[in-house]
């Protein structure tokens, strides 16, 4: 089973945001993934239809490589809550974390994670796979 995009849809994934990452918002650059919104379960048997179910053009976002690795196989709101996580593990497990911390390097804001593809919407931007 191939799950590769041809060269145009690919482009057209890459420009759904202009060429930013949907999920962080950072300049895609040259190296960058297709990821799949809803991801796509490769299943060990025969299952082709069902495995193939998310791979459309809709459920593709253009992704940075460190936000596409980051998210793997997450469903969108499991990554959300995995990443906003972090904070309480650097806090609990990383000292120099809180020592930096101490010395006002960093700023906790206990904002909320919300994708750059969701300000791009709320701001109206248009999302070319709509």
């Amino acid at each position: 089973m191939t799950m590769r995009l041809k060269k145009a849809e690919r482009e057209q994934v890459r420009q759904k945001y202009g060429g930013r990452c949907a999920y962080c918002g950072n300049d895609l650059g040259d190296r960058w993934h297709a990821d799949h919104l809803s991801p796509v379960i490769r299943l060990p048997d025969d299952r082709v239809a069902e495995q193939m179910q998310n791979h459309n053009l809709a459920n593709m976002m253009p992704a940075c490589v460190p936000c596409n690795l980051s998210k793997s196989r997450m469903q969108l709101e499991d990554w959300r809550r995995w990443l906003a996580g972090h904070v309480n593990s650097l806090n609990q497990y990383h000292p120099i974390y809180r020592l930096a911390k101490a010395y006002g390097l960093i700023a906790e804001t206990g904002v909320e994670v919300v994708f750059h593809f969701e300000k791009a919407q709320h701001d109206g931007i248009q999302n070319l796979s709509a």
